[in-house]
């Protein structure tokens, strides 16, 4: 079945002392557009989580997250010795130049810049990019799954408005051969009360009948009709990434609805009409959350 363009999917693991916990969600797009957002230290995971998401869709504007919390495993503090000296060196020199009181602490030592330097721990740039890809993989099932789950439900409503609208073609076909006769019966009461009680030319009559029929057919725009919304069912059906075809083959379904409103004066075609377009809007709606 088909996929929604919207879709939400989040999943998080630990592994090496790290909780990786990646979202990914889309909104609607024409194409595919994906950023990706990551801690600057993880930053060569941008384009392989990009990748992998690019396996998997074909549209949408889509966006991935990743947050890694470290739990601190990979950080070291160490004391700069020699830095911490020459500042306990410069505080004695002016306890004494400036006859200070003598309240040197650790903490005061502490907080003086550079005193202690923090470094991350070294790691393996290619197992943590292998986790980060796991927890993504299953990010993206589940976005997947949400996608396809909206799927189905966007083509069950088309399909059901489809079925309503070849019941109003149906109607639009039942209605039309009585425009005719309409025209024909009127046409020649409004012959006979010119011509009081001459003789009506029945050849004529019939030759204008047949122009109007002509002119107001339309069997042609229901034939149309009625394949487009067949080819419209089937492609509700593909797994394929169906979205601009189906956009392109609501257009052709509402252009020959037009063509049948401008081809038919009658009030109860003409109604008909009004309806159909209604829900053609309706399924041009849907249309564009598929992709």
């Amino acid at each position: 079945m088909i996929n929604s363009m919207t879709g939400f999917g989040r999943a998080q693991r630990t592994a090496a002392g790290k909780t990786f916990t990646v979202e990914v969600k889309s909104v609607n797009h024409r194409y595919f557009d994906c950023t990706v957002k990551v801690p600057r230290a993880w930053s060569y995971a941008e384009e392989p989580l990009k990748a992998l998401l690019a396996g998997r869709i074909s549209r949408g504007k889509c966006e991935i997250y990743l947050s890694v919390d470290s739990h601190g495993s990979d950080v070291a503090v160490v004391l700069n010795r020699s830095v911490a000296d020459s500042y306990l060196l410069a505080l004695r020199e002016l306890r004494e130049t400036c006859n200070l009181k003598d309240d040197i602490s650790v903490m005061s030592v502490a907080r003086l810049p550079d005193v202690f330097t923090v470094t991350a721990a070294a790691e393996d740039a290619e197992e943590t990019l292998a986790a980060i890809l796991s927890v993504a993989s299953e990010a993206v099932d589940a976005f997947c799954d949400m996608r396809r789950t909206e799927g189905v439900r966007l083509a069950e409503d088309i399909l059901g408005r489809t079925a309503d609208l070849r019941r109003m073609v149906a109607a639009v076909e039942e209605q039309s051969p009585q425009v005719v006769a309409q025209y024909r019966e009127k046409l020649e009461t409004r012959i006979r009360e010119i011509l009081g009680g001459a003789v009506v030319d029945e050849g004529r009559l019939l030759t204008e009948a047949a122009l109007f029929a002509d002119k107001t057919a339309v069997d042609e725009e229901t034939v149309r009709l009625r394949s487009h919304l067949d080819q419209l069912d089937e492609m509700l059906r593909s797994d394929a990434a169906v979205g601009r075809k189906l956009d392109f083959l609501v257009q052709e379904i509402n252009r020959e609805t037009n063509t049948i409103g401008s081809k038919c004066n009658d009030l109860t075609i003409g109604q008909t009409v009004v309806d159909m377009k209604a829900e053609i809007e309706k399924i041009r709606e849907q249309v564009q959350n598929i992709e």
